[in-house]
């Protein structure tokens, strides 16, 4: 395993960033490991100190790199939602595009050599997912502001970095199971409304967008562990800019995946289409990636099927409303 002294963690109070943050320490407990925070902003693995710096602002990630210089650096934060960035296309482009070059900017500055592992996103293929199932060598057509922003930090972070550093460019494709909780999110969005009508704490009905489309999902866990595998042998990659897909392979239709959630329910509902969830007439019907690169890397493979990744999910919902629920006297 690659030693690390100084590790930096950047969305570590997010869905992702809890699990990673987990492993991170159990793997480098000798470590000295900081998670970047906004001002004001809570959370975190008690094992992280807090770094409180606000990624936009450049003055102040240039004084936190070169205050803590860390070796790895694990950039995940950023917009996360695809459906959530077209109304809000300039907090999009300044936190993936504009955070993302000032953390690489600082980073080449005050610590060349540091490892950085940049959680990018398959969507970054675009309209080429009208081909099939991608390797890394699609072409990237981006076709929203999230994956724009994405592939534009991609460049970025390669042009500053590759002279002396190691950059790892990840690009998961779709990944739920326990902890996500953000309902713009069509899976979580679904256990958290099935857990609410179990709970008789709203009506039996689910609303959802388009259940035709199929996409590649992966368990949270599985991404992680394809992360911290990525991290263990980032120093003896081959080629100081390395590029992989996170991916299972298999597209699954929302339709029936939801199903498989309905028949774990404990309550019946009935299921109406909320037009404010529809995505645009041209969003590709299927998407699925192929990570052979990374499992002969690494030898990663993922260990949750998609049932493992539902159940655990909508425990974590149910656990999440019986905590919202009221306390009775």
């Amino acid at each position: 395993m690659a030693a690390f002294e100084r590790i930096l963690v950047t969305g570590g109070a997010g869905f992702v960033g809890g699990h990673l943050c987990a492993a991170l320490a159990e793997a480098y407990p000798q470590a000295t490991r900081s998670l970047l925070l906004r001002p004001g902003e809570r959370g975190g693995h008690e094992a992280f100190a807090a770094a409180v710096a606000d990624l936009v602002d450049e003055a102040a990630i240039d004084a936190l790199i070169a205050r803590v210089r860390p070796d790895l650096v694990v950039h995940l934060a950023g917009q996360s939602s695809i459906g959530q960035a077209p109304h809000a296309a300039e907090m999009t482009w300044r936190a993936n595009f504009h955070g993302s070059f000032a953390l690489g900017a600082a980073v080449a500055r005050h610590c060349p050599t540091a490892a950085f592992l940049f959680a990018s996103t398959a969507a970054a293929y675009g309209a080429s997912f009208r081909d099939g199932v991608l390797n890394e060598d699609a072409p990237l057509q981006p076709m929203d502001v999230y994956s724009r922003s994405k592939v534009a930090a991609e460049s970025a972070l390669s042009d500053l970095l590759a002279p002396k550093g190691r950059l790892i460019v990840a690009r998961p494709v779709n990944h739920s199971g326990p902890g996500q909780r953000n309902r713009n999110f069509a899976l979580a969005s679904f256990a958290a409304q099935i857990a609410a009508i179990e709970a008789g704490r709203a009506e039996p009905r689910l609303m959802v967008g388009d259940l035709s489309k199929a996409r590649d999902f992966l368990d949270v866990r599985d991404v992680v562990d394809a992360y911290m595998r990525l991290i263990e042998k980032a120093r003896d990659l081959p080629a100081s800019v390395s590029i992989f897909n996170i991916a299972s392979g298999t597209a699954h239709r929302l339709e029936a995946l939801l199903e498989r959630l309905r028949g774990r329910a404990k309550a019946q509902f009935a299921i109406k289409v909320d037009s404010a969830l529809l995505r645009p007439a041209s969003d590709i019907a299927s998407v699925a990636c192929d990570a052979t690169r990374l499992t002969e890397a690494t030898g990663w493979r993922p260990r949750h099927d998609i049932d493992d990744m539902l159940q655990a999910l909508l425990d974590d919902a149910r656990a999440a409303e019986t905590q919202a629920a009221p306390a009775t006297s």
